[in-house]
């Protein structure tokens, strides 16, 4: 079902956009992605802000994309802005999927996390914490939802 699905992985990070950080939570998101039978794109990497990850998220859609993970931007740190970018993009939220990720996860911090997830036409974009456990527990939570969620925003049936 997902083996037709292309997939973007976006990297927030000001660090690692320069070259001062090696981006490991992007390449673990895609190779999840892939397992799950996505057809993922090279990852992107961008920094911190809204701008920069508003126009990554726009490129990634209008690439074909219909699923868009980010990685990193979510947390309190004056430059985390992946949500409020993220917002301007989404037409519907899905609130319920960062809940879910946040009660899954094994870190502490993720209480903290401020992550969005929601629709564009017929795209989702889900935004994960920066850490290679949170990218892991994002996945864990979306995949299985991917197949019936993909099928809705084409006008599928529930099953």
């Amino acid at each position: 079902m997902l083996q037709q699905v292309r997939a973007t992985v976006l990297t927030v990070s000001t660090r690692c956009s320069r070259g001062e950080r090696e981006d490991v939570s992007g390449p673990r998101a895609a190779r999840l992605l892939a397992e799950l039978g996505l057809d993922v794109a090279p990852v992107r990497v961008v920094p911190d802000g809204v701008e920069p990850v508003r126009q990554a998220l726009e490129a990634a859609l209008a690439d074909g994309a219909r699923v868009v993970l980010t990685t990193g931007g979510t947390g309190v740190s004056p430059t985390d802005r992946t949500p409020e970018a993220t917002a301007q993009v989404l037409e519907r939220e899905l609130p319920g999927v960062p809940e879910a990720v946040r009660r899954r996860s094994r870190a502490s911090g993720a209480v903290l996390s401020r992550a969005r997830a929601g629709t564009v036409g017929n795209a989702v974009v889900v935004n994960a914490p920066g850490s290679v456990a949170g990218v892991e527990d994002t996945i864990a939570v979306v995949g299985p939802l991917l197949p019936h969620l993909l099928d809705q925003l084409t006008g599928g049936d529930h099953g």
